[in-house]
């Protein structure tokens, strides 16, 4: 029997379709309009939705999925009140966003039994902990990389708005113009802060392990190469995570 699970952000929605041995299909929706194919296509059983978006931006979505018939099928995933499969000790559950505690129930998933952190790398850089006993204890969130670009033009006189190079391709480390100046404080600065973070969360765990998501996600690989036996890149975390939330939930 297939499920969807739904992480709706500020501009798009992306979905996994699951069945009862795991991820069949997942995508990213652009448009409202485009719910309605899926829906007709997977038939789910059940969904689940998790929503980081403001309500001006949710509320197509929602109109939508009431349009198809499946707005009653929908489970609202809302920390603090959903319950989850494993405790959560953070200290404002009801402040906590969905999709971090969505990927901290899909950590719990891969790596039962073990200390484990997750990278997750999007709009923001975000840091979780969950314990080798089942508990999820927070982290830390900082800007992304490219919210970083974005401030350096925005809150400056001259500094260009420049975009990321690829992952892949070598940042000087001594910018010798402005652009590759910009690029040195912001894609080493974000890694040498990843590495430093890693480092004293591994102190405190020697047996960490990281799970790394989003979708700058390539340009951490990079930073952590040194610890590449113990990363594990799993992009569809959030939606594994809320596939976990609504079985738990629901019959099915």
């Amino acid at each position: 029997m297939t499920v969807l699970a739904f992480d709706l952000g500020n501009t798009a929605l992306k979905y996994g379709a699951f069945g009862p041995a795991g991820l069949l299909e997942s995508g990213v929706l652009a448009a409202p309009a485009q719910l309605n194919e899926l829906w007709q296509r997977v038939r789910p059983a059940r969904a689940i939705l998790s929503s980081v978006a403001d309500e001006a931006t949710a509320q197509p979505w929602l109109a939508e999925l009431a349009a198809v018939g499946g707005l009653g099928q929908v489970l609202p995933f809302r920390p603090g009140f959903t319950p989850v499969p494993l405790r959560n000790s953070y200290a404002t559950p009801h402040t906590l966003g969905p999709d971090r505690l969505a990927a901290a129930v899909g950590a719990a998933y891969l790596r039962p039994g073990h200390d484990t952190l997750v990278l997750d790398a999007g709009t923001a850089l975000k840091f979780d902990f969950v314990a080798a006993d089942n508990t999820f204890h927070g982290g830390s969130i900082a800007p992304g990389l490219q919210m970083r670009l974005r401030a350096l033009h925005a809150f400056t006189g001259r500094l260009p708005l420049l975009d990321l190079p690829a992952a892949s391709a070598p940042v000087q480390l001594i910018g010798d113009s402005t652009a590759s100046s910009i690029l040195s404080g912001v894609v080493r600065g974000t890694a040498a802060e990843v590495r430093g973070l890693v480092a004293e969360y591994q102190r405190r765990y020697p047996g960490l392990g990281l799970l790394l998501t989003g979708g700058d996600a390539p340009y951490l690989l990079v930073a952590l190469a040194p610890l590449a036996d113990r990363i594990f890149a799993v992009p569809e975390l959030v939606l594994l995570g809320l596939d976990k939330i609504l079985r738990y939930n629901v019959d099915i």
